[in-house]
């Protein structure tokens, strides 16, 4: 299960933000402010850090600088998770460390896509190894999968929106939403975590 560290001062959006990614899978830990959250990444090393910006006595940015100061944490994702939109803002971000940035409000789909993407872009979705569980699941994909709901597979595991995948495939959204329902079925894969893992050992399968 992939750990998430959230630092979020304002108790709707963190309790919001808690619920969406715990029913899809994944760790969550909060804090209320940035020391305390920082009390929590010592102690546990989170695979992913959502950071609000503006928060009491230590902000996102210290944040941010003290994550990429320890060597040991300095390659943990770190998503600024903020409701401010100034370009020269998220330009300090970026230069500062920050992976990406998500503006409020976002909906519970744009919160898992911008965590699972991040997620899947450094690879801790990947199964290591060419053992034979892994090469059982590539069978499961091969032989219970089409090749379409395999293309939306790698997309779901990129963290691309449904909408999105609905305008790339050419595809009506609802029957997007039928091809995911599908794979969550056959590949008995109840949230996001567990499709985007799927969706690596798809990318094993050479197409045609």
């Amino acid at each position: 299960m992939y750990s998430i560290l959230i630092f979020e001062d304002d108790e709707t959006s963190r309790i919001y933000m808690e619920s969406v990614l715990k029913q899809e899978g994944f760790d969550v830990r909060c804090a209320l402010d940035g020391q305390s959250g920082l009390d929590l990444l010592y102690k546990k090393r989170p695979d992913l850090i959502l950071c609000d910006i503006m928060m009491p006595n230590m902000d996102g940015h210290a944040v941010l600088e003290a994550v990429k100061n320890e060597r040991a944490f300095a390659d943990i994702p770190f998503i600024f998770v903020t409701g401010q939109v100034d370009r020269a803002d998220q330009r300090r971000g970026m230069c500062e460390g920050a992976d990406d940035y998500l503006t409020k409000p976002f909906t519970s789909e744009e919160l898992v896509s911008a965590v699972v993407s991040r997620l899947y872009r450094i690879g801790l979705f990947r199964q290591q190894g060419e053992n034979a569980f892994f090469q059982a699941e590539i069978y499961i994909l091969r032989h219970q999968t089409t090749d379409r709901e395999r293309e939306v597979l790698q997309m779901v595991g990129q963290g691309v929106t449904s909408k999105e995948i609905a305008r790339r495939l050419d595809l009506r959204p609802n029957t997007v939403e039928v091809h995911r329902a599908n794979l969550m079925r056959k590949l008995d894969a109840p949230n996001a975590a567990s499709l985007a893992r799927w969706a690596f050992i798809a990318e094993q399968i050479p197409s045609g």
